[in-house]
């Protein structure tokens, strides 16, 4: 499938909306994830399982600036789970393990949140960590290449 017909299809499903991209935006969400991971960094000493979930979310601030890059957000219900799509689409091999490892977060992200009885160990909680670092500085070097105006020392 082709980008415009990847496009059409969400925004036929009203899993996409289109958005105008606004370089502010994109910018103070890029700084949130940066400001998330850094949170994350702090918390992994004291709650394994909050640094996990934080981390998640600093790939989810990332990705959504990415996607609103494009001139495109999330629209209702199944928000994580487009913002996911949508960057699996738009990284293609390039980022495909990363991806991979993103929505496994998101899965167990979700349990750990919704569910209990379900721990998150030091070990994934570094492995996301590692992660988010490697995803963030992915979407922040694609940001560079496609917009050099834009600047976001990390």
């Amino acid at each position: 499938m082709n980008y415009e017909d990847f496009i059409a299809e969400y925004l036929k499903k009203g899993l996409l909306q289109k958005q105008k991209p606004e370089r502010r935006a994109i910018k103070a969400s890029m700084e949130r994830s940066q400001k998330d991971l850094q949170t994350a960094r702090f918390n992994l000493p004291i709650d394994e399982g909050i640094a996990f979930t934080v981390a998640y979310l600093a790939m989810l601030r990332a990705a959504r600036a990415y996607m609103l890059s494009k001139g495109f957000r999330p629209s209702d219900g199944y928000q994580h789970k487009t913002v996911i799509e949508f960057i699996e689409y738009l990284l293609g091999d390039r980022g495909k393990q990363l991806v991979l490892r993103f929505d496994r977060m998101r899965r167990k992200r979700n349990i750990f949140t919704y569910e209990t009885g379900s721990p998150i160990s030091k070990t994934e909680a570094e492995s996301a960590l590692k992660t988010a670092t490697e995803f963030i500085e992915l979407i922040n070097k694609l940001l560079r290449a496609e917009d050099p105006q834009f600047n976001l020392d990390i």
